[in-house]
């Protein structure tokens, strides 16, 4: 009886299907899931990376014009943590809207702020048994002289800096990024980026001219960077990848 008391948990072990990992996103618009509509062709990187895997799922909360404060404030972040179980992993990535005044006072953190925010986004994941993973913003487009300037601040280290107080791991968006646009030049990065003539979609009829939002070009190339640096900083994640 005593023996067979210690083989019903392995039993149960093993007949218990085992749990399919997923990826949650929170974050703005340059990840978050865009219409697949003929005249909308923006879309968000996070969009575009279920196409990357196998074997695991990917749920994405990313919002236009969302920031760490009022993400929080408007419910978004419990809602994710409710679908949050022992295993999955949440990739943060903010800061776009955080770092604006202009965005007012329900979205807008100072640097030490945003940097508290995102710590207790840690946090809070952690208390739910899964893997944080910070990202820092992704670059905008704008140069100055020819050169590609940069536009967030001291934001991205504090991204940076809570990953290393932390021990998170850090998908580092705004280097890559600035390597990519800048590779592009001033003329050619206008692919990645919204820029259309009057005409090209019905919802521009005067054109566009966007910097920091991605095109479908842009998507896929920044998503290649994040599925790069997942590699590299969740090494677990490998085996999900399609070759």
């Amino acid at each position: 009886m005593r023996k067979l008391l210690v083989l019903i948990p392995l039993l149960l072990a093993f007949s218990m299907p085992k749990h399919t990992p997923t990826i949650h996103l929170a974050g703005d618009s340059t990840m978050a899931n865009k219409p697949y509509t003929p005249n909308n062709p923006e879309k968000g990187w996070g969009q575009v990376l279920p196409l990357y895997v196998e074997g695991i799922q990917v749920k994405n909360y990313a919002i236009n014009g969302r920031a760490t404060k009022d993400f929080r404030a408007e419910g978004h972040w419990d809602r994710l943590l409710s679908e949050v179980q022992p295993g999955d992993y949440v990739i943060i990535q903010f800061g776009h809207n955080d770092e604006s005044p202009s965005k007012g006072e329900q979205r807008y953190s100072t640097p030490e702020q945003y940097r508290a925010n995102l710590k207790q986004f840690v946090l809070d994941v952690r208390k739910e048994r899964a893997t944080p993973i910070l990202a820092t913003s992704i670059t905008r487009r704008k140069f100055e002289n020819g050169v590609l300037v940069h536009t967030h601040g001291v934001y991205p280290d504090k991204v940076r800096e809570v990953a290393k107080e932390m021990e998170v791991p850090l998908l580092e968006m705004e280097e890559r990024t600035r390597e990519l646009v800048s590779t592009f030049g001033e003329e050619r990065s206008k692919q990645l980026f919204l820029h259309y003539l009057p005409g090209e979609y019905a919802i521009f009829p005067e054109g566009e001219a966007d910097d920091t939002h991605l095109s479908p070009t842009g998507a896929f190339a920044v998503c290649d960077l994040a599925v790069d640096e997942l590699k590299m900083a969740v090494p677990e994640l490998v085996a999900y990848f399609k070759p």
